[in-house]
């Protein structure tokens, strides 16, 4: 299982990481770590990936069932919620996120009390899930540090008008996030999306970015390159 360790300066009671498409047994599609149960991949492969993520882990990751929504849930209260994000104050309680291309956003303040992982599409983006997350959250933005996962690079992720206008009516200075492409299209560096979105609350201290799903074929599923494929996972929490 080849896992990424996220580099940023968490306290030394937050505990995170990625997974790798590497490392499981899926069969192609899928290949092989895949930990989505809604992609079409055998059911008993999902669990057997699943289990081995589970020995990296204090406790089962608390599972989202995302629909590219700005909902919010604490971990413990709902079983299989719908929802994009997920935090917690309770030690050994794991957030977790899946993504093939989406922006996977870990948070957690300076002091290691709270913690919380999201899921950012750009629907989830322009609709808000990094704002509401750090809401839910109940600590000051400036005390907040937040590490963006591998998802699709800005050369590759090509959006339409209407996505950029989704964006610039909220926020003007996306504007800075969009190349010109072809005629009524963008490439949108998704990064960028997010730094400029969380700056806006006051969340400065933002690691990681710069890795691309699409491009790293060997390391990451892509849903837009493959279609069919499998999921990562991000997933921290406090210890």
């Amino acid at each position: 299982m080849n896992l990424i360790v996220p580099d940023w300066p968490a306290p030394a009671r937050v505990k995170s990481l990625m997974t790798t498409r590497v490392g499981g047994v899926s069969q192609p599609p899928w290949a092989s770590l895949n930990l989505g149960d809604h992609v079409g991949d055998d059911p008993d492969h999902v669990a057997a990936n699943r289990a081995h993520l589970r020995q990296q882990l204090p406790a089962e990751p608390g599972w989202l069932r995302q629909v590219h929504s700005a909902r919010v849930v604490e971990l413990g209260h709902e079983t299989n919620p719908e929802a994009d994000a997920a935090f917690t104050r309770e030690p050994g309680q794991v957030c977790a996120v899946l993504t093939a291309d989406c922006l996977p956003v870990l948070f957690c303040d300076r002091s290691g009390s709270v913690v919380a992982a999201a899921h950012a599409g750009w629907r989830g983006l322009a609709g808000g899930v990094l704002e509401s997350t750090v809401a839910a959250m109940r600590v000051a933005p400036g005390d907040i540090l937040a590490w963006m996962g591998p998802a699709i690079g800005p050369h590759a992720f090509e959006v339409g008008d209407d996505v950029r206008e989704i964006f610039m009516v909220s926020h003007p200075e996306t504007a800075a996030a969009f190349a010109p492409h072809a005629p009524g299209k963008w490439l949108a560096d998704i990064y960028q999306l997010a730094r400029i979105r969380l700056g806006h609350i006051g969340v400065q201290a933002v690691y990681g970015g710069g890795r691309c799903t699409f491009n790293e074929s060997d390391s990451f599923y892509s849903y837009r390159r493959d279609g069919v494929t499998g999921r990562m996972a991000s997933l921290i929490w406090r210890s």
